[in-house]
């Protein structure tokens, strides 16, 4: 398909590798990524790899090293956007790793979107990367078992998004004061007491007994609240669920 729109088909890994000193991988993940470019780790010395899969700090941080020792210049990127907002205003790419390769080829990167530079360490945009699409995944996870309980009334799920967009932005809004909390250490809140959300989950797994739906989504921050309170917290606001999942070993 990309032949057909005027690109050049390379023979070779090498091949591909020789035609620009930019070189940029997006593939499954960096397994795929290392056995790519082994097969032509004797033509990255002087190169940019800017690599877009997606992965973990750890995987970002060893493939770095892994081009340093080829004489090769590594940044890693995550990808904020599905494959149709590439190129668009939505889209936003996140980097890390060598400063130099995002200064010198800055335009190329701005092409699939708003380019942000994290820091030098490679493990910054994986990490940034993963953070936020657990933060879109637990959205959706609440979004699916609401619509869940009304459909089980059978009220449309269309309908119901008249109540819930406006409820989830309204929420939104307490995100920065959340994050104050954890940065601070200073969990102490007025309203919303871990205490008070423990009796409120309970009404949550008795309401999806009786709608006869599914609490597998549910169950895990009921969990974890009763291990903060449990563990003395009950004082505290949902904030404090960051340190408790910051000590697993202490479940």
């Amino acid at each position: 398909m990309l032949a057909a729109q005027g690109a050049e088909v390379a023979g070779t890994v090498s091949e591909a590798i020789s035609a620009s000193p930019l070189v940029i991988i997006c593939v499954l993940d960096y397994r795929a990524v290392n056995e790519i470019l082994e097969q032509a780790s004797d033509t990255l010395n002087g190169r940019a790899i800017v690599n877009l899969t997606n992965g973990t700090p750890a995987q970002a941080r060893q493939t770095a090293d892994w081009a340093a020792e080829r004489g090769a210049e590594y940044l890693d990127g995550g990808i904020m956007g599905i494959p149709q907002m590439i190129g668009t205003p939505g889209a936003f790419l996140l980097y890390s790793g060598s400063q130099k390769i995002f200064d010198t080829y800055g335009p190329v990167l701005e092409s699939f979107g708003a380019a942000r530079y994290l820091g030098q360490d490679p493990g910054l945009a994986p990490l940034h990367d993963l953070a936020l699409l657990s933060a879109m995944y637990g959205m959706f996870g609440g979004f699916f078992h609401a619509v869940a309980m009304v459909r089980s009334e059978q009220i449309q799920a269309e309908a119901f998004t008249t109540l819930v967009v406006p409820w989830l932005q309204a929420m939104s809004a307490s995100l920065p004061h959340l994050a104050q909390a954890v940065d601070t250490g200073d969990h102490r809140t007025e309203v919303s007491s871990l205490h008070i959300n423990q009796t409120g989950f309970i009404h949550f797994i008795d309401a999806c007994r009786e709608l006869g739906i599914s609490a597998e989504l549910m169950t895990p921050i009921q969990e974890l609240i009763n291990r903060g309170v449990a563990e003395g917290y009950g004082a505290d606001g949902l904030s404090r669920l960051v340190e408790l999942l910051r000590k697993p070993e202490l479940a």
